[in-house]
C-alpha cells in the first residue's frame, strides 16, 4: 500500500477514535496526534495505541475535556437551554451523580436535532469501544 493510502486510512481511524482516546487520556491523545505528524505511519501501530486506551481507568477530567471539544461543534446551533442542560448533566457527572452514558445520550439527542456526520461516527458517541481497521 502506498504511503498516501496508509496516511488516509490512519487519518480515518483517528477521526473516528480521537474523542474516545481524548476521553480516556489527554496524554495518549497528544502522543497519537504527534505520531500522525510523522512521515512513516503504520495502521497496526495506530490501532494498537488506540486499543490500549480502552483499558485505561476512567478520567473525569479527560472525559469532560472530550465532551467540551464535541460541544464546540454544537454550540452555534444549540439553544441556551440545551447548553445549560448539557452543562448541568456534565457537572453532575463530575460530582459523581451521573454516568458518562447519560452525558453521551444527551449529546446524541442533540446530534439528532443538529446532525454532524463527523461526530456521529465518533466511537465515543456510538457506544463502540473503538473502531478497528475496516
Amino acid at each position: 500500500m502506498r504511503d498516501k493510502d496508509i496516511r488516509k486510512e490512519c487519518e480515518e481511524l483517528w477521526a473516528k477514535n480521537k474523542y474516545f482516546v481524548l476521553s480516556k487520556s489527554h496524554k495518549a491523545y497528544l502522543e497519537i496526534r504527534e505520531y500522525l505528524r510523522g512521515n512513516k505511519l503504520d495502521i497496526l501501530y495506530l490501532n494498537e495505541k488506540i486499543q490500549k486506551t480502552r483499558d485505561m481507568k476512567e478520567s473525569k477530567k479527560d472525559f469532560s475535556n472530550a465532551i467540551l471539544h464535541i460541544w464546540g461543534y454544537l454550540k452555534k446551533d444549540a439553544s441556551i437551554i440545551e447548553k445549560q442542560t448539557l452543562f448541568d448533566i456534565l457537572n453532575k457527572y463530575m460530582d459523581g451523580k451521573n454516568s458518562q452514558k447519560l452525558v453521551i445520550e444527551y449529546i446524541n439527542n442533540l446530534l439528532k436535532k443538529y446532525p454532524n456526520e463527523y461526530l456521529q461516527k465518533s466511537t465515543l458517541l456510538t457506544g463502540e469501544q473503538y473502531e478497528t481497521m475496516a
